[in-house]
């Protein structure tokens, strides 16, 4: 089995989280999704769990953090520029927060930095590891 990572997440309102996760170009699975869990697919390896409230506390009783906070920020490698910047445009456009945090320009990489309606933060980028400094 290839080794694969499922994000959980804790999310306020399901149906507008999955639209949101959808309109970023994640597509859900319905075999691992029902009312109280949305299982969406980034790659063959990377799953992330929408969880509504309820069903979160079943896996623990740790308070789920106020939209505010920041407990961790997840990156996603994307083939363009223009990629990076159509998803903070489509998290802008379906409830998200675009540049949350400064945009990263560097000469081999280029990052930007969204919240998802529960405040997840997701840190799309490009890199061109051809121009990557060396050391």
């Amino acid at each position: 089995m290839p080794r694969m990572i499922f994000v959980n997440l804790p999310v306020a309102n399901l149906p507008a989280s999955v639209a949101f996760y959808q309109a970023l170009g994640f597509q859900k699975n319905p075999q691992f999704s029902d009312d109280t869990a949305a299982c969406m697919v980034w790659s063959e390896a990377i799953y992330v769990m929408l969880l509504t409230h309820d069903k979160w506390r079943t896996f623990t009783d740790r308070p789920i953090p106020p939209p505010t906070s920041s407990e961790v920020s997840l990156a996603l490698a994307l083939d363009s520029r223009e990629a990076v910047d159509a998803m903070i445009e489509a998290a802008a456009a379906n409830g998200g927060t675009a540049d949350v945090n400064p945009v990263q320009e560097l000469d081999f990489m280029y990052a930007r930095d969204l919240t998802d309606p529960d405040g997840h933060i997701w840190g799309p980028l490009w890199m061109d590891m051809a121009a990557m400094p060396a050391g």
